[in-house]
């Protein structure tokens, strides 16, 4: 049978708010399915729609949260646990602003902090079965990330020792997930320690190619930093479980390149758009996709330095229908193409 990308879909986490109808679960449900959305993604770390400790307890939390979503007319594709992945490995560089994204009991007191994060994501591993999910997506946080320039030279043995550490602290997590039956799509993203393909690899590699190690497709992040986001469907195409539909736009010019030289995002070379306004060539990326049997969701992750967040919103669901494609169940050629018969395959051979 063939297999076909689902969708359209959206990620909460830029919608959810203290206002209607974005302060409830089954008000923003309502919301995203008036504007044609088919799937939600849940920012799990957001009490105000879902309480994630209640979700890995208690199995019919979870069937009240899918009965709403249903009732809505959307289904849950997977929980995110970008702010607390993130919290996993945080060099002390950052950790005053990274304090942000914990809750204050554990402000100033980094071990509190991570291990908070920990149990954050062990959670989701749970809930993420509750809710009779495949796939979760999340961030893997970064400890060598300043050092992501090789200059002033680094110490030998600087970046290995740092993903060694990193493997060490998620594979407890990656390993309770499998317990699950639950992948983890990681956002391959600057400013975590894996961002890219070479160091996915490498986080891979220290993780004896663990399985549930995924990746979360996001193009938008290959287009910032110049890399080729078709042909990294090509190389990893095995390892993608999950897809965030984001465009983006690298303009160089004799000012700023990738690095940007430290601008607000509006003025940067290299910018989030909403979904047709960037560079992304969508109709590639679901055609390789497509090609290669993902048949996972298709979710809008909106974030864009221009357009008013509720305007993409209702420009997303349209744009990421008119590209999903439904795979053929044969050949186009197939009025033409006879049947088997393998005399007539040994006469055309001449066998």
């Amino acid at each position: 049978m063939a297999k076909n990308i689902k969708g359209p879909a959206i990620f909460l986490a830029q919608f959810t708010g203290d206002a209607a109808p974005f302060n409830s679960w089954e008000a923003i449900c309502k919301w995203a399915a008036s504007l044609g959305y088919k799937g939600v993604q849940i920012p799990s770390w957001d009490g105000r729609i879902f309480d994630l400790k209640k979700a890995a307890s208690s199995k019919t939390y979870c069937d009240e949260v899918k009965g709403k979503a249903k009732a809505a007319g959307v289904s849950i594709t997977e929980l995110s646990t970008h702010i607390q992945g993130q919290l996993v490995a945080v060099n002390p560089a950052f950790d005053d602003a990274f304090d942000a994204f914990a809750p204050k009991q554990v402000h100033g007191n980094p071990k509190a902090r991570q291990k908070w994060a920990v149990e954050q994501v062990k959670l989701a591993a749970k809930a993420s079965r509750n809710l009779g999910l495949k796939s979760h997506v999340s961030f893997t946080g970064a400890l060598v990330w300043p050092f992501v320039y090789p200059w002033p030279p680094r110490p030998p043995g600087l970046i290995e020792e740092g993903f060694d550490e990193l493997a060490r602290r998620w594979k407890p997590l990656l390993d309770a997930f499998d317990e699950q039956g639950v992948d983890v799509g990681f956002e391959l993203h600057p400013g975590e320690d894996v961002m890219d393909g070479a160091t996915f690899e490498m986080f891979l590699e220290r993780l004896k190619g663990h399985k549930r190690c995924q990746i979360n497709y996001d193009p938008s992040h290959f287009v910032l930093q110049q890399l080729d986001y078709l042909d990294f469907i090509d190389i990893y195409h095995e390892r993608i479980c999950a897809f965030h539909v984001k465009d983006a736009e690298f303009n160089p010019t004799g000012r700023q390149g990738v690095y940007s030289g430290f601008q607000p995002w509006v003025k940067r070379a290299g910018r989030f758009r909403s979904l047709g306004d960037g560079q992304v060539d969508f109709g590639a990326v679901f055609s390789k996709l497509a090609a290669y049997d993902y048949d996972s969701w298709a979710v809008l992750e909106w974030e864009c330095c221009l357009k008013d967040s509720i305007q993409g919103a209702e420009e997303g669901a349209p744009f990421i229908a008119s590209h999903l494609i439904k795979v053929t169940e044969k050949s186009f050629d197939d009025f033409v193409a006879g049947s088997a018969d393998k005399g007539k395959i040994k006469r055309i051979l001449g066998i």
